[in-house]
């Protein structure tokens, strides 16, 4: 066994987790894995970093109401806005900050992370400028080998979660050990993860699916039915396939949970982000007053552009996505979006 393979993942019970991102997933998922811990009878320190002091202070109080409203949180939880105080000693790094900040903020504290701890991605973002998944922005700046790097995606919308309503996700790493002790180590009454070594495509999965949510909710804004959001789900999994499989990802990803099901979720609820604010763009607002109606970050508005470079650098097709770019750049009035969409060179539905 290679002397720097994380020794909590190969031998031991997770004990001590840093989570950096207090945000409303990031604190959800540092309630999944208290409540995990306490449903396998296992001690576990879990510390959550955040910038704002005030969220911090009521972390502190087992509350996150700024974006939980008062849903308590486990006695194991704990917060700080030092971020070398929330990585002293963990052997599991979550990491839930908004995609495009990830490179600052690993240059600013990643030198704090412990050697030899695993780190998992909760992001569902394209770096842009570079293209790069966050799986690879994590690896280009720790310098932490494949299998200490893992991904988690699926249907997780976090106030659902946050109230132990049941769902699913995937756990992703190349190695299949870490997949494993992460996926023990987060399994709750209310939360399943299953594993799988396609990093590419659950990243893949649960980037573009926000882009085909912008897409979904620009068509409920305009009051279209249910016949439009089918079909614009149903081709927007098509174009997400097209990108996984180019990069190298696995068919049968985009069946399960990283692909159809976190699509699905996505595209039909309110509490999502993506889907709102493309609502609010269908409804006529501009990308600037959708983003000053909003508390949280619509992740598609950022990575859409990135989504789009990256298919065309690799040949793929992706109308939908082309025209949700179109729009928010102010080449497309919204109005225009469906017919375009609707105009294009009949073909077979399997090409």
């Amino acid at each position: 066994m290679p002397p720097d393979r994380p020794e909590a993942a190969a031998h031991g019970a997770l004990r001590r987790v840093a989570v950096m991102g207090a945000g409303s997933w990031g604190t959800t998922f540092a309630k999944v894995l208290g409540d995990a811990a306490a449903s396998h009878g296992t001690d576990r320190s879990i510390r959550v970093w955040g910038r704002s002091a005030d969220v911090v202070r009521d972390i502190g109080r087992h509350r996150n109401a700024k974006y939980l409203d008062d849903i308590a949180l486990p006695e194991c939880i704990t917060a700080t806005t030092d971020p070398a105080e929330a990585l002293e000693g963990a052997e599991l790094v979550v990491l839930a900050v908004p995609s495009q900040s990830l490179r600052g903020q690993l240059s600013a504290w990643g030198a704090h992370v412990p050697r030899s701890a695993v780190v998992l991605s909760l992001m569902k973002g394209l770096e842009i400028g570079t293209d790069k998944r966050m799986s690879e922005v994590i690896a280009e700046l720790t310098g932490l080998p494949p299998r200490q790097i893992a991904v988690l995606s699926g249907p997780n919308l976090a106030m659902e979660i946050a109230r132990s309503q049941p769902t699913g996700a995937v756990v992703a790493c190349a190695d299949h050990d870490t997949a494993q002790w992460i996926a023990e180590s987060s399994t709750a009454p209310y939360f399943r993860p299953y594993m799988s070594s396609d990093v590419v495509g659950v990243e893949i999965g649960g980037i573009v699916k926000n882009v085909i949510a912008l897409a979904v909710g620009i068509c409920e804004g305009k009051e279209m039915g249910d016949n439009t959001k089918a079909t614009v789900i149903t081709r927007g999994l098509a174009e997400t396939t097209r990108l996984a499989m180019a990069l190298g990802g696995d068919l049968t990803t985009m069946s399960g949970l990283a692909g159809l099901g976190d699509l699905v979720a996505t595209c039909s609820s309110k509490l999502s982000r993506n889907h709102s604010a493309g609502s609010l763009l269908g409804q006529g607002l501009s990308v600037d007053e959708v983003g000053a109606r909003m508390t949280q970050i619509a992740e598609g508005i950022k990575s859409a552009p990135a989504v789009l470079e990256l298919a065309k650098r690799h040949g793929v097709d992706m109308p939908i996505t082309a025209g949700v770019v179109a729009v928010l750049r102010g080449q497309l009035p919204v109005d225009q979006l469906e017919p375009l969409l609707l105009a294009r060179q009949l073909k077979s539905e399997g090409d």
